[in-house]
Formats: structure tokens, C-alpha cells, sequence
């Protein structure tokens, strides 16, 4: 297994659409393995392949709390076939805006189909945690991020922070 190179704002490509999942094979699964990692190392819970610029529709996430043993999902090709009619705030953050929080709302509860990392055809009904993380992931496969969700001006605050953050960072290189 390899740690990939998570890519921040203001990278274009994670404005980008991402491509449905062809086949599902041993090279699928060995990245879906290094994103995996990757997370685990970053640390966070969940991670979409655009945020290691592949722009494929898969993603990994974990939710399992500090202490408790480690739940992996692998989600390709996922699709939403509902979402509840209550709604939930949670401050999210995203390993694309290091450092940077947002109160996001997104329904309460989703379930979606998708496929499984042995390719299988699979549904999942998320509610809590697992709902928010899985529906900011999702947001990834098509080039939302979790401050698309929040007011122009706080976007704005968080993406000129990130963008002279990158100068800095460049500039010291």
C-alpha cells in the first residue's frame, strides 16, 4: 500500500465531475486500499478519489469513533435513491480545506446503491455521522465542496485563506 498526495484548494481539479467506474478490478482495488490509508494516515473518515486527483466516482470512508474497531467502506458508483425530509447541521471539515470548519445542513438520512469493492451490487442506509460523511464525499464525485453549502461570504473568507495559504506554502518551496 502507498499514501497518495491529498490535493487542497485551490486545485481546479477538484471542481471537476468525476467518471463512472468501468470495471472493477485488482488495480481498482489496490487504490482503493492506498485511499484507504491515505485517510487512516491524515487523519480523516472519509476520502473521494478526486482529492488524490483521480476523477473516478469511488470513495473510502471510516466513521468509527477513537477505540472502537475500524468499519471500512468502499463506494463506487454511488447513486442516491433517497434522502429524508428532516435535515441535520454538523461542522464538517475536508482534507482538501485543512483547518477550515463549516456548520453544513444535509438531510438526516440517506440511502443509496452502489457498488462494492468486489464489485457487487449493494444499498446502504446511512443516518448520523455516516449520512454527512457519506453525502460530503459524494458532493466530491461532482465537484462540490462543503463550502458550496455555506453563505458566499464565509466561502469566501475560507478560499482566500486557502488560496494565500498555497502562495505561502509555493513561495517557500
Amino acid at each position: 500500500m502507498a499514501l497518495l498526495p491529498i490535493i487542497t484548494v485551490p486545485d481546479p481539479r477538484l471542481l471537476t465531475a468525476s467518471t463512472p467506474v468501468e470495471a472493477v478490478d485488482d488495480a481498482l482495488r489496490q487504490t482503493l486500499d492506498d485511499m484507504l490509508e491515505t485517510m487512516y494516515a491524515a487523519p480523516g473518515i472519509g476520502l473521494a478519489a478526486i482529492q488524490v486527483g483521480i476523477a473516478k466516482r469511488m470513495l473510502v470512508m471510516d466513521v468509527a469513533r477513537e477505540g472502537e474497531e475500524r468499519d471500512p467502506l468502499f463506494i463506487i458508483n454511488p447513486e442516491v435513491i433517497w434522502v429524508s425530509d428532516d435535515d441535520q447541521s454538523y461542522e464538517e471539515g475536508c482534507l482538501s480545506l485543512p483547518e477550515h470548519y463549516a456548520e453544513v445542513v444535509r438531510p438526516a438520512e440517506i440511502k443509496i446503491k452502489y457498488l462494492t469493492r468486489d464489485g457487487a451490487p449493494a444499498e446502504l442506509h446511512a443516518t448520523g455521522l455516516k449520512a454527512i460523511c457519506l453525502q460530503h464525499e459524494m458532493d466530491h464525485l461532482d465537484g462540490i465542496l462543503f463550502v458550496d453549502h455555506i453563505s458566499a461570504l464565509k466561502r469566501n473568507m475560507i478560499l482566500r485563506k486557502l488560496v494565500k495559504a498555497k502562495r505561502l506554502q509555493e513561495a517557500n518551496v
